[in-house]
Formats: C-alpha cells, structure tokens, sequence
C-alpha cells in the first residue's frame, strides 16, 4: 500500500497530514490529556479519528475543526463517532474559538499541522482567557523553543510569547514511525496552560511582540543595533537591560520592560 494512504484516505501534503497509528503512544497521549464528561472539548484536525475516537469514549460529545472535506465527510458518516461530533468544517486559522466557549472553559487539543503550528498558536492564545489548557502534538523542535529559557539557541518570539501567556510543560517526544506517512522530523506533546494572573503584565501584547521581532529577526545583533528605530541606547539602559546583550540573553521580564517603556513613549509622543 502507499505509504501517504491510511484506512483508505490518501494524505494530503498541502494540510501537513501525517496521521497516528501507534495504539500505545496515542493511549498516552488520550491519558496526557485526561478528558473527562461535561467538559468543553476541541480538537484541531480530528483527520481520521486516532485520538477523536478514544477521547469520545471517555468524555462523550466534543466539538472537531476539520479543514479537509474529504475527512469531514467521513466524520459526518462515521458509525460510532458522528452522533458525539459538531463538526467545524474550516480553517482553524480563521476560526472563532471564543465562539465554543460557554460557562464551561474549553480544553482544546490536536495533531496540530506542521507547516502552520507557530501561527496557529499564535492565533490560539488571542482566545487564553477562555482556555483552561491545551495539548498539542508538533515538531519536536518547536516545543523546545516553546519550552527554552533565556541564554539558549532555541530562545526566541515564540519562547517569549508563549510563556508570557502560558505555562508550557513539554509531556513527551515521539518518533516518525508512530505516523502515517512518517514525518521527517520527531515530533513532541506539549501542554498549554494560560496563567490565572500574568507574572509580569505588558500594557500592551501587541508592542510586547513589536519588540520581540526586532529583537529576534536579527538575533546576532546586540539591542542597541536591533532596537534602532524603536528605541536608543540610553533608554533601554533606562529600562534595566544591557543594550550590548544579545537577544537570546534578555528575560521575559526585560522584554516587558522595554515594551512597556516604549508604550509609554509612544503615549508621550502622542501616537
């Protein structure tokens, strides 16, 4: 059989599809997660149902967001899944998730697709304050930048704006061959949980991302160079930070600093 064909549906590589098939590893993945009845679930690109179908034995009705047709359909007709489904046929990039949220949070999972996770979890944490976690299989690599720490290679935006927000807590790795067709990468679990209270609050997230991009789309560079137009040398002093450091070396606090210093410039200069 073709490699990129799995119970009967071909993989399409222009939605990142690889599916699961590996019964133990998505045993630990359902037991990662933990879903329970009455709760409000999602899952993001349900594809042919490896963790759907376990998660609706535990917890009962949960809500999909399927880009593809051919696998809504299937979903629609599935014997024991569809009547425990209200099907999102959409691009979650351009989806409401606020719009599933009632007086339960939600608690929203998948095999997020490769090819679009950063965005898509950019995009997920605009709807944290009606999230109470997350659990998302993606590239190995990407949870560790989620995950890195100031003073490391994988330290960056999505480190910074991620943890910001959330708790990251990576829950485990897991190889190629537990996917159809096997991914050329290893891939990881990671959990999500938006912070009750944010330790270190920007005025703006906004200006908080402004200045993690000037920072980072640069990274050999040291602040004073990076931060040219937003800000000069004295003023980052002003803020406590180094303006020789790298940005690999600033914390999450400093960058909240900066961003709240330059919040309060932009007010000054009226803009």
């Amino acid at each position: 059989m073709n490699k990129k064909t799995h119970l009967g549906h071909q993989a399409k590589k222009r939605f990142g599809q690889n599916f699961l098939h590996n019964d133990a590893i998505i045993s630990q993945i359902v037991d990662a997660i933990n879903p329970e009845p009455g709760e409000n679930l999602v899952e993001i690109g349900p594809g042919l149902g490896a963790l759907t179908e376990p998660v609706v034995e535990r917890a009962g009705n949960i809500s999909v967001v399927e880009l593809d047709r051919d696998l809504a359909h299937r979903l629609r007709h599935h014997p024991f899944l569809a009547p425990h489904l209200t099907i999102h046929e959409i691009d979650a990039l351009k989806f409401d998730f606020a719009s599933l949220a009632d007086e339960m949070p939600l608690r929203i999972f998948g095999n997020l697709p490769y090819n679009i996770s950063t965005p898509l979890i950019f995009h997920l944490l605009s709807f944290k304050d009606k999230v109470q976690d997350m659990h998302f299989m993606l590239q190995k690599e990407v949870v560790e930048r989620m995950a890195a720490g100031p003073n490391s290679k994988a330290y960056g935006r999505l480190s910074i704006m991620t943890q910001y927000q959330c708790k990251v807590i990576p829950v485990m790795e897991i190889g190629p061959e537990a996917f159809t067709p096997p991914p050329k990468v290893d891939s990881a679990i990671v959990r999500l949980i938006p912070h009750g209270e944010i330790p270190y609050p920007a005025k703006n997230l906004a200006t908080l991302n402004q200045v993690c991009l000037s920072a980072f789309n640069q990274r050999r560079k040291t602040l004073r160079n990076s931060f040219k137009k937003l800000l000069t040398a004295e003023e980052i002093i002003e803020c406590g930070v180094d303006p020789t450091l790298r940005p690999e070396n600033v914390t999450i606090k400093q960058y909240v600093d900066l961003a709240n210093f330059l919040d309060s410039k932009k007010d000054i200069d009226g803009e």
